[in-house]
């Protein structure tokens, strides 16, 4: 495989994610030979994605391809669940029409005044994914729908789709016009589309608490807690 250069400057995110599909395919080709150092190699693959998929609220007016939908559809289907119930269930909203219906009834950015943080008509996500737990099946359906979500989004990440998970929505609206029944239940609302803005993670200080922020150039601050803080080593 013949890598090609890099013009300098910033690298897409669609950039980036070929990027790492090229060490991965090379770190398969290395495998024989050095086990160790494939691991390592794949790790940072790993991390580079976790660090730059954030939530993101504003969206280029682009349609997400089929390929990426099946992408999060599968992450799904292969996430790990308490004793393999697979209690997690998905209504793909992507028609332009029912896309427009569910528009008025999911609320963004909890931490700004609308004005900041709600998308324009032209920054709407294009495509939804609701999240439904099947109530029927016994188990932790909280811990398994997060580990749904993580998956669902990042599958959508490696292709330079970003995403918001919404909590703050109207339950009973959305679940009369996406048709779903009992024993189902709808649990989150997932906006797709292509980012129109950049996230930056920031230190969590005393200063700037736990809210995000936009800046100056109309991109997310995510302060985080440091390592330190968050783990404890004996």
């Amino acid at each position: 495989m013949q890598l090609q250069p890099v013009a300098k400057g910033k690298i897409t995110a669609q950039r980036a994610s070929f990027l790492r599909r090229s060490v991965a395919r090379l770190c398969r080709i290395c495998y024989t030979f050095d086990n160790t150092y494939i691991k390592e190699v794949l790790f940072m693959s790993v991390m580079d994605t976790l660090v730059s998929r954030r939530t993101y609220r504003r969206f280029a007016q682009k349609a997400v391809p089929q390929d990426v939908v099946d992408d999060i559809v599968e992450a799904v289907r292969l996430s790990s669940c308490g004793a393999n119930r697979q209690a997690v269930r998905l209504v793909v909203v992507n028609k332009p029409e029912a896309v427009a219906k569910v528009q008025p009834l999911v609320k963004w950015a909890a931490y700004l005044p609308p004005e900041q943080g709600t998308p324009k008509a032209d920054e709407l996500p294009t495509l939804y994914v609701a999240v439904v737990q099947d109530t029927s099946i016994p188990g932790d359906l909280a811990t398994d729908t997060g580990i749904a979500l993580a998956n669902m989004t990042l599958a959508a990440w490696d292709k330079g789709v970003g995403s918001c998970i919404m909590g703050a929505i109207n339950k009973p609206a959305l679940t009369e016009l996406l048709g779903i029944e009992e024993p189902q239940k709808l649990a989150f609302m997932v906006a797709f589309g292509y980012p129109a803005h950049k996230a930056h993670i920031v230190p969590l200080t005393a200063e700037t608490g736990v809210k995000y922020y936009l800046d100056e150039n109309r991109d997310y601050c995510v302060p985080k807690r440091s390592k330190e803080e968050i783990a404890k080593y004996l």
